[in-house]
Parts: C-alpha cells; structure tokens; sequence
C-alpha cells in the first residue's frame, strides 16, 4: 500500500476545519476504538453522529442506523468496521454526500478509497485521529 490517501495537507484540513463527523460502528460499547476516536473528536469541538444498526445514543448524541440517515452537512464519515466492510460503507458515505472518508489503522480498501477520491471526496486511509491530532496540530 502507497501513502496516497495520507496527504498531510488533507489530514490537517479534515482535524482542524471538519465540524461534524459520523463515525460507523459506534455503538455504547466504551471499549471499542471507535469510541475512543469519537470521544477524542468530541473533546476537540468536533460534532459525532453514532451510526449503528442500534441507532444508540452515544456520547450524548443520538445516532442514526444508517449512512442514508445522516443529516446535511456532514464534514467526515469514520469508516471503524473491518476492511472487507469498509468498501459498501465508503460508497454509501458518498451516495450519502459526505466531504471525506477517513479509514482508520488497518482499515485498507485501495478500490473504495479510488471510488470515493473519483466522486470528489477527501480520502484518509490506514491513520489514526488521534496519533495524526499529535502530530498535525
């Protein structure tokens, strides 16, 4: 795998100027990954909308079952299910209009991520909120 979906400048953009962020596969487990990068983003001022078949409430923000039942305006959709998941999940962050897909640590779809950069949206594939918050601040 290339770095081509870790464009520093792209990372930067989506941590300092997103304002709101769905994070897919977050539910009311507190031990999941997931839900230590929303927490984080939450922390840092960003707006999380859980997306999870339970449509949970999480972090005090209620959630939604699905990507088509994102509201407008949604800035990154946080792709945390494996990566033979993540590629329904990134199409459907597209035909939902979201502006970025961010895939997490090991979480690769080179084709996904190409569909979703080809239909204009950002791309961050194979990094972590939280150590890129580190380090791009």
């Amino acid at each position: 795998m290339t770095d081509a979906f870790a464009d520093p400048d792209v990372i930067r953009r989506l941590l300092n100027d997103s304002t709101t962020w769905a994070f897919v596969g977050l539910g009311d487990n507190p031990d999941r990954e997931v839900h230590n990068q929303a927490r984080l983003l939450q922390r840092r001022g960003k707006r999380i909308i859980p997306v999870h078949p339970s449509g949970a409430e999480v972090l005090g923000e209620p959630g939604v079952t699905s990507l088509a039942d994102l509201p407008d305006g949604v800035d990154v959709v946080g792709v945390y299910r494996r990566a033979e998941h993540a590629g329904a999940v990134v199409d459907e962050a597209v035909a939902a209009g979201a502006k970025a897909v961010w895939l997490p640590l090991e979480v690769i779809d080179e084709a996904a991520a190409r569909r979703a950069a080809d239909a204009g949206l950002d791309v961050v594939m194979n990094r972590c909120p939280a150590v890129e918050w580190a380090l791009r601040r």
